[in-house]
Parts: structure tokens; C-alpha cells; sequence
């Protein structure tokens, strides 16, 4: 792995980083249509199902109107997904296509493709999330109590999930692998971590067995930044999502120092 300890890594390499940077949302480019348009319908089918059907029996949950309630958790879980796909497809594709070695062997750091890439596709999930925040907004009214914060958290969200996504791409050896964590794992742990309910509103001892699911903690954190109010404090909810980053970091800096699955 030449490329990535070598003396003419050593200085920044603004050049590749764009280059990569703009050859994947390219990609994404290419599909902008199909991008935009699903996260509109499936945000728009969530609060016709969730916001009307139950919203009318279920009008407010700790104050918030129900419609209101769930929007955090439809962007984050959009985000979750979009981040992890974005992230680990883009690193699979050189692997897969075996131009992985080109990258291997150019003077490009290790920490300079993670932001490429990494940068790359938390750009997209960046842009998905407005996309539904703004969808939400033709259906109920939302005043975001902390708008920086929400800006800020969107944006450790999508990093922290693209690191994660990252790894996966190294990891998979097949597309099925891409696709086994997002959707055996991730979902099912958005749909039970409270995305459309409090997690007050469980029974001993379901609700005390949910604090075990790390994605209560990143939806209860952003749901603070719109409401002011969350299922657990702000404060672990920032501690969690700091803890995710600081073992993906870890996790990926491993991986390239011993190449794994990366010459494979």
C-alpha cells in the first residue's frame, strides 16, 4: 500500500480529493431524478399513512403534534440509509471493477480518500435530508427550536453514518453483503428506536430493553434540536454519536494500515 505511506503523500492533496469527490456525485448526478423524486414520495407516503391514518387517533405526543413528532425520525432515518448506501457503494465500485489498485498505488493518503469519499456521499445524504425537511413542510408546520444545532447534528449524522457505510464497503465481498446490515439492521433498529413514537409510551420492560439500541439516542438528539425535548438527554445523544465516529475512525484507519479486504 505504497500510495498511502508514501513521502509524496505527505503534503496535502487538494487536487485528488476533488477529483474523487466530483466523480461521485456524478454519479450521483446521474440518477438525480430517481434520488429526488423517491425521498418526496416515500416522505409524502409516511405522512399519509403515519400523519393522517394515525395522526387522527394519536393527535400529540408530549405536546408535539403527532405529524409534527415524526419528522425527525422520517429524516433521519432517510439519512441513516442514504449515508450508508452512498458511503459503502462508492468504495465497493473500485474493488469490484478492480481500479481499487490504481488508487492503492497514486499519492493519495488514506485520510484524503476518506474525505473524498466519505465528504461525497455525506453531501448526498446532506441533500436528501433538506429534500424531506422541505417535503415535510407541505404537510405540517415545524418550527425548529435549535436550527444550528440541527444543522450541526444533520452533519455529524451523515458523516458518522458514512464512515459506517465506508467500512461496510471495504468489508463486503458481494452486493447482497452491501445490502445485509442496511436492512436486516439498520431499519429494523430505526423502526423500534422510536422514529415515529416516544419512548415513554412503551411498558416496563420494552421501554428500559430500548436504551439498548444506539439509534434511540440519534433520533432523541435531533428531535431535541427541532422540539427541545428528547427521549434521553442531548448530552448522551452527543456522546453516542462522538463515539461512533471516534471507532469508525479507528475501524478505517486499521483497515488501511493492514489492507484488509482492500487488495482482494
Amino acid at each position: 500500500m505504497s500510495g498511502f505511506n508514501s513521502e509524496g503523500a505527505s503534503r496535502f492533496n487538494h487536487r485528488a480529493i476533488w477529483a474523487i469527490y466530483k466523480f461521485e456525485l456524478h454519479r450521483f448526478r446521474r440518477t438525480l431524478l430517481t434520488g429526488l423524486l423517491v425521498p418526496v414520495i416515500t416522505t409524502s407516503l409516511y405522512f399519509v399513512v403515519f400523519g393522517g391514518a394515525i395522526g387522527s387517533r394519536m393527535t400529540q405526543i408530549d405536546g408535539i403534534p403527532y405529524a409534527a413528532f415524526i419528522v425527525p425520525g422520517l429524516i433521519m432515518m432517510s439519512m441513516f440509509t442514504e449515508s450508508i448506501f452512498n458511503a459503502s457503494f462508492g468504495i465497493y465500485m473500485p474493488k469490484f471493477t478492480g481500479t481499487i489498485y490504481e488508487l492503492l498505488s497514486a499519492p493519495v493518503s488514506a485520510v484524503e480518500t476518506i474525505i473524498a469519499y466519505v465528504g461525497a456521499a455525506a453531501t448526498k445524504s446532506l441533500i436528501v435530508g433538506t429534500i424531506i425537511f422541505v417535503t415535510a413542510h407541505l404537510f405540517v408546520d415545524i418550527h425548529v427550536a435549535h436550527p444550528v444545532a440541527m444543522v450541526a447534528f444533520m452533519m455529524l449524522i451523515a458523516i458518522s453514518f458514512c464512515l459506517f457505510g465506508f467500512i461496510l464497503g471495504i468489508w463486503a465481498q458481494s452486493f447482497e453483503q452491501l445490502q445485509v446490515i442496511p436492512l436486516l439492521l439498520i431499519m429494523p433498529m430505526t423502526f423500534l428506536g422510536g422514529a415515529f413514537y416516544s419512548i415513554h409510551m412503551l411498558a416496563e420492560p420494552w421501554r428500559t430493553i430500548t436504551l439498548f439500541n444506539p439509534i434511540v439516542y440519534l433520533i432523541s438528539g435531533f428531535r431535541w434540536t427541532f422540539f427541545g425535548r428528547g427521549d434521553v438527554g442531548i448530552e448522551f445523544s452527543l456522546l453516542f454519536v462522538a463515539g461512533m465516529l471516534a471507532l469508525c475512525l479507528a475501524a478505517i484507519g486499521w483497515m488501511f494500515r493492514t489492507g484488509y479486504r482492500l487488495k482482494k
